[in-house]
């Protein structure tokens, strides 16, 4: 679906050039459409050597087995986001330690997906019975029996066999940027 009308004056949008690339960019005022997206984020927990996975109530991915996880909301820190989604989803407690993996998938809708390594905190697995309808902690072992979706499967090998630790929290930056999520090695 394309962009017809401006998101801050509400006038005609219009295709044009911009730096080489033609967008929607606003008849009246300067706004420019760069595109859509969409930020997606997941949580690798692991408790006594096993990893926790949801099985999906909903599509996409209904009846997979899936890492829990979700969408970024617009004024949410990402790792608030991951964190909330997590203790929804199945009501783990867990905080992130790192960031993992990224999925990068341009499409129609260009889609990033960021991966945190989570720490354990509190909870059962017991699941929402809305976005999804079991959950556990799991060896892998069981995953072979189990329906584990592909994406997820590439992360739980991120999980168990990493050869990195990821981007931290960079809890005490060089210069203090207020509302900003950062992250280092």
């Amino acid at each position: 679906m394309e962009a017809n009308f401006c998101m801050a004056c509400g006038s005609k949008l219009e295709s044009r050039d911009v730096d080489g690339t033609m967008r929607r960019a606003c008849t009246n005022c300067s706004f420019v459409h760069w595109g859509s997206y969409s930020i997606g984020v997941g949580a690798l927990v692991i408790r006594d050597g096993k990893i926790l996975l949801v099985r999906r109530a909903q599509e996409p991915g209904k009846g997979k087995w899936t890492n829990p996880g979700g969408y970024i909301e617009q004024l949410e820190a990402i790792q608030d986001t991951v964190e909330r989604e997590v203790l929804e989803e199945c009501g783990v407690q867990a905080i992130v330690k790192n960031v993992v993996a990224l999925r990068d998938q341009p499409r129609n809708i260009h889609n990033l997906y960021v991966a945190f390594e989570m720490e354990y905190v509190s909870g059962e697995p017991v699941p929402d019975n809305v976005e999804v309808d079991a959950a556990g902690f799991f060896t892998l072992e069981e995953l072979e029996t189990m329906d584990v979706a592909g994406f997820t499967q590439w992360l739980v090998d991120v999980a168990f066999h990493g050869r990195s630790s990821g981007l931290s929290i960079d809890t005490d930056p060089v210069v203090p940027l207020s509302g900003y999520g950062l992250f280092r090695v």
